[in-house]
């Protein structure tokens, strides 16, 4: 098991920024691949930024790439994901999610097996 507590989130107005936090714990961290999604009111979960177990390997939506950085330190069980430039339509919950047995956890949520409560991200324009 893989419990995942999100934290950062709030009103920002546009063009702010934003870091949201990701803290885990149970399993080895190192062999998790993580993901970040968002999922904005009457919307389906979309992904948002992936980074492999190492570190070495990140993606992004093409919406937020340039914009948005997501990381992980091993050692403090922790992902990040800092939102700069953020825009209105970017208002959404967001969510931290783990896949276990791969070095890459991919884009589709339904792959990933461990989910957190998610933290709210308010955009004003």
């Amino acid at each position: 098991q893989v419990q995942l507590v999100e934290s950062g989130g709030g009103l920002v107005q546009a063009g702010g920024s934003l870091r949201l936090s990701c803290a885990t714990s149970g399993r080895t961290f190192s062999n998790i691949a993580m993901g970040w999604f968002r999922q904005a009111p009457g919307k389906e979960r979309e992904f948002v930024a992936g980074i492999s177990w190492s570190g070495l390997s990140t993606d992004y939506a093409d919406s937020v790439k340039g914009r948005f950085t997501i990381s992980r330190d091993n050692a403090k069980k922790m992902v990040y994901l800092q939102m700069n430039s953020l825009k209105p339509e970017e208002t959404a919950v967001y969510y931290c999610a783990a896949r276990e047995g791969t070095y890459y956890g991919g884009r589709r949520a339904h792959e990933y097996d461990y989910w957190g409560q998610g933290t709210q991200v308010t955009v004003s324009s």
